[in-house]
This record gives structure tokens, C-alpha cells and sequence, in this order.
């Protein structure tokens, strides 16, 4: 019985599958029980920890983000304008999957995708440049951000359509295809980064 409970202990440690603590106990004819719960009266071991499917520990988030394109170039940005340096990868790779030379049809251009408008307002001459676009889309970002009172959801949907679209509305996500879209696409990859569950609150 022992060898049995062991290999299907093994078998569920190694399985991406595992959601809860599993603990393990015996009965009082001496068996073996496996259980999420705790019952009263008996003495229980932990054999499995939780653990949310598809996230990080705490330990692979560093170097998740350390791992991801411009990865110097993104943590300066996000230090000097107290950002995590997860959204701006999770918004750099929405807005042009890391490729500096991107250029939209509306003329957002470089890797944060800045408009004219919006680069020469932040002080960037060279939107292709890789640091200075960075450094003036956390900059933006970060008014965003202020403006929304650190509400991540409508500041990554002023990003998308622009900050009056959403101010407009009463402060809500614009109905907006594309808005609707980029949203949770950036959230997504955002809470991957931080080793969050798909559905943790921000």
C-alpha cells in the first residue's frame, strides 16, 4: 500500500495539474488517507503544496524579466519612473513584440509605440532609439498611471486609446475593439511576469 501511495504522490508532485495541498493521514483501521481538507481528530502531513497552474514561483521572476528582450534598458526605465518593470514588458510587447523599428498605420513608431505627439512630449528626438523610447513610454505610462490613480486596467487603456477616451466614459475601459483586446492581452502578460494567477487582482 506504502508503494502505491508513493508512486501516486510522485505521479501528482510531477503533474502541472496540482492546485491545492494535498495531506495525508491514516484512518483508524490504519489506512492511508489523502486529503485537501483537514478533518478533526486526526494528525495530518503535508506531501504537496499548492501550487496555481501556469505561475511562477518567487524565485522564477527575476529571471523571467531578466530573460526578456532589453531587459537593462527596461528595469532603468521602470526604476527611474517607479513602474514595475513588468508592465512596461508586458506593454512593449503588445504594442510592437519588441521590434524597435515598428511603425503603425496611425504613425505610432519604436518599441512602446509612441505617437509624435506624445514622443515630443516627452522629450524623445529619436523614437527608434530603443532607450529613449523606452524611457518616454514609461514616462507616459507613469502619468497614466498618476492620472488613474495607479488603476493599471485604465491606464493600459489610455496607453491604447488615449487618455480622454477614457475619462469620457466615466473612467471605464473604452468599447473600442482593439482596446477591449489590448487590455487583457497586456494584463495577461503582466501578471505572467510577476508569477500572479491569470485572475489575481492588480
Amino acid at each position: 500500500m506504502r508503494l502505491i501511495i508513493t508512486a501516486f504522490l510522485a505521479g501528482l508532485a510531477a503533474s502541472s495539474i496540482v492546485q491545492a495541498d494535498v495531506y495525508i493521514s491514516r484512518d483508524a483501521n490504519g489506512g492511508y488517507v489523502l486529503s485537501n481538507v483537514h478533518r478533526p481528530g486526526r494528525h495530518y502531513e503535508r506531501v504537496i503544496q499548492e501550487a496555481s497552474l501556469g505561475v511562477a514561483s518567487v524565485a522564477e521572476q527575476p529571471q523571467m524579466i531578466a530573460n526578456q528582450p532589453y531587459a537593462e534598458l527596461v528595469s532603468a526605465a521602470a526604476t527611474a519612473n517607479q513602474l514595475p518593470a513588468a508592465l512596461l514588458h508586458a506593454v512593449i510587447k503588445a504594442e510592437s513584440a519588441y521590434n524597435p523599428s515598428a511603425l503603425s498605420p496611425k504613425g505610432a513608431a519604436g518599441l512602446m509605440q509612441l505617437m509624435p505627439d506624445t514622443a515630443r512630449q516627452m522629450g524623445v528626438a529619436n523614437v527608434y532609439d530603443p532607450q529613449a523610447n523606452i524611457q518616454g513610454g514609461a514616462r507616459y505610462l507613469k502619468q497614466l498611471m498618476t492620472l488613474f490613480g495607479n488603476d493599471i486596467a485604465l491606464a493600459v487603456a489610455a496607453y491604447n486609446a488615449g487618455p480622454d477616451a477614457v475619462l469620457s466614459r466615466g473612467r471605464v475601459i473604452p468599447p473600442f475593439a482593439e482596446t477591449q483586446r489590448y487590455v487583457p492581452s497586456v494584463l495577461r502578460q503582466y501578471r505572467r511576469l510577476q508569477g500572479l494567477a491569470v485572475d489575481a487582482p492588480l
